[in-house]
């Protein structure tokens, strides 16, 4: 069960049916920027957390995890429907897909991301999870707006071979093999989602191409986070955050 609360924010797991509606509606928003409901056939098979503004009430962050008790289980991922993950199948340990996580695309505050994160080291903490994975999107659909920050994943981020992503998707992205650049650091960081930003530098890695999915206007990583290879540093931060140190 998750209970935290950091400053103005706190963060549970929904309790029903009117929390994952409130959830839904946050992420249409977020990913349609309409006030529609975002829904598909995992939410009900998923745990769902909720980030809210302890103020108002409202709800500023969300997003859903799928535990799988080892890789034997990741066909079931919602990863599964759009990257060939036969390699992971082989990884013995509890895993956990991280899915749909979005912000209020009105509020721009740095402590709604360590809320979560926070929120997403103690259900990880208390499942004995060890691999964390899912899909970190980038907005829209033109791969020469993120030039640097795929260059820069090519460099320095792409996954170990035994876990390699392969291609399943029809439209996609082989930054791995196309791009021929030196990166701007400065310029990739900024263009790179706050979420996979995070993931990396707890030493998360991602597949070598990206999925270009136009109905949600995105493309998209696979990114996996080994639990026990976060540095010792950063591991402490978050459980730091987390009320567990």
């Amino acid at each position: 069960m998750i209970q935290l609360s950091r400053g103005r924010y706190r963060a549970r797991l929904a309790e029903g049916a009117r929390d994952i509606a409130a959830a839904q509606h946050l992420r249409g928003r977020a990913f349609q920027g309409r006030q529609v409901a975002d829904v598909d056939a995992f939410d009900a098979i998923c745990d769902h957390v909720l980030v809210e503004d302890v103020r108002s009430g409202a709800l500023v962050c969300c997003f859903r995890f799928l535990p799988l008790a080892s890789g034997c289980e990741i066909g079931r991922s919602y990863s599964a429907q759009y990257y060939e993950l036969t390699a992971l199948e082989a990884f013995e340990g509890p895993m956990v897909e991280l899915g749909r996580f979005c912000i209020d695309p009105d509020l721009a505050d740095p402590d709604v991301l360590r809320v979560a994160w926070g929120a997403m080291t103690a259900y990880v903490d208390a499942q004995g999870v060890e691999l964390l994975f899912g899909c970190a999107s980038f907005a829209g659909t033109d791969a020469r707006a993120y030039y640097d920050a795929f260059a820069i994943l090519k460099a320095r981020h792409i996954a170990p071979h035994r876990w390699l992503p392969r291609v399943k998707a029809p439209n996609v992205f082989r930054y791995a093999q196309r791009l021929r650049r030196t990166p701007d650091a400065r310029e990739a960081m900024r263009r790179m989602p706050p979420l996979l930003r995070t993931y990396l530098m707890m030493g998360g890695w991602v597949s070598d191409h990206a999925v270009v999915d136009r109905q949600m206007n995105t493309m998209h990583v696979f990114t996996g986070v080994e639990i026990a290879a976060i540095p010792p540093a950063r591991k402490k931060l978050l459980r730091a955050v987390a009320g567990q140190v």
